[in-house]
């Protein structure tokens, strides 16, 4: 798992989250590509390569706070290759997104979680809470987890 740092990588963690998001579920394009997609956006990317595969990305971005790096961080646009599914690489990712916040000194992670997935991060000790919501046409529930310095 990397944090994106090249155009490479870059262009092979937004080519998963297409085929994800927007072959798989039908999320429009409009709604998948945002600002914080941007190259000079605060946001950090990652992906997943096994061998020269890509087989997972994230992105994780500070939100409600005075600084990009402390306070609550949001993990947002979580894709896993379809055909590499039930092999772990969730657990992988995001196990590496909560590495890296933890080390730059976020408290706790914040997701919205597509309800069919919602166990998966409940696994992870993710909490949910209020109402079902719809985004981009999907049901999901928003879900928080503190983060510990302990936990590694």
């Amino acid at each position: 798992m990397l944090v994106v740092s090249t155009d490479a990588e870059r262009r092979d963690a937004f080519a998963l989250r297409r085929a994800v998001f927007v072959g798989e579920q039908g999320v429009n394009e409009d709604i998948e590509w945002d600002e914080h997609d941007e190259p000079d956006a605060k946001a950090t990317h990652f992906v997943a390569y096994d061998g020269g595969d890509v087989v997972g990305a994230a992105r994780l971005r500070g939100v409600g706070t005075d600084s990009e790096t402390t306070g609550t961080a949001k993990v947002e646009r979580v894709a896993v290759a379809a055909d590499r599914r039930g092999e772990a690489w969730g657990r992988r990712v995001m196990d590496a997104v909560e590495s890296y916040a933890r080390e730059a000194g976020f408290d706790s992670l914040h997701l919205h979680a597509q309800t069919p997935v919602r166990g998966f991060y409940e696994r992870l000790g993710y909490d949910a809470f209020g109402e079902e919501f719809e985004e981009a046409g999907i049901p999901h529930v928003k879900m928080e987890r503190a983060l510990g310095g302990d936990e590694f």
